[in-house]
């Protein structure tokens, strides 16, 4: 099979139904930025860090695909989508993982500046990208509906990796750096 297959060269794309749209359309720019998402978090995982964390990241990978595909997929015909879906059960896990690594974690009193270490700054690439794609989502959910559960899954994703960056910080011991506003004169 050839990698290349010059259906594209048009500036549009197939979707999984085999409709073809503008590479452009909100659909492509959605599950594009999804797979920009899955990629920083392949680097993510790539990092030192617990298993558990590691083991996560790499289920959240999988059901990024998943997602991808049910945004590649006509609303009118996801049928024809012979994969999982996204489940509360999925939401569930990474509320569990919130919660427990919450328990390990200091109280937050401030905003927190994304760095100290790049383990950790990967993983706040990742959220923002993760952010950007729940805009795309959103968008995309105005104009034709996405699963409340797939709008649900990538909203509570953010907040995962925003916990976890805070919890790779205290693992490696890097310095978390409130972000004090300056005083007005």
């Amino acid at each position: 099979m050839k990698i290349y297959t010059k259906t594209g060269d048009k500036a549009t794309t197939a979707l999984f139904t085999g409709k073809r749209v503008p590479k452009h359309h909100i659909r492509i720019e959605s599950y594009g930025t999804l797979d920009e998402l899955n990629s920083n978090l392949g680097l993510l995982r790539d990092q030192e860090m617990d298993a558990n964390s590691k083991e996560v990241l790499a289920l959240i990978q999988n059901k990024l695909f998943t997602l991808g595909a049910i945004l590649a997929t006509e609303p009118s015909k996801d049928n024809r989508l012979k994969i999982p879906r996204i489940h509360l059960e999925d939401i569930e896990l990474l509320e569990q993982q919130i919660d427990k690594m919450n328990e390990e974690l200091p109280e937050m009193t401030h905003f927190i500046l994304p760095g100290g270490h790049t383990t950790v700054s990967y993983c706040h690439v990742a959220r923002t990208i993760c952010r950007r794609a729940e805009r795309m989502i959103s968008y995309l959910h105005e104009n034709e509906p996405v699963p409340e559960t797939a709008l649900s899954y990538i909203n509570r994703l953010s907040d995962y990796l925003f916990v976890l960056a805070r919890k790779l910080s205290k693992d490696i011991q890097a310095k978390e750096v409130k972000w004090i506003p300056e005083k007005l004169d």
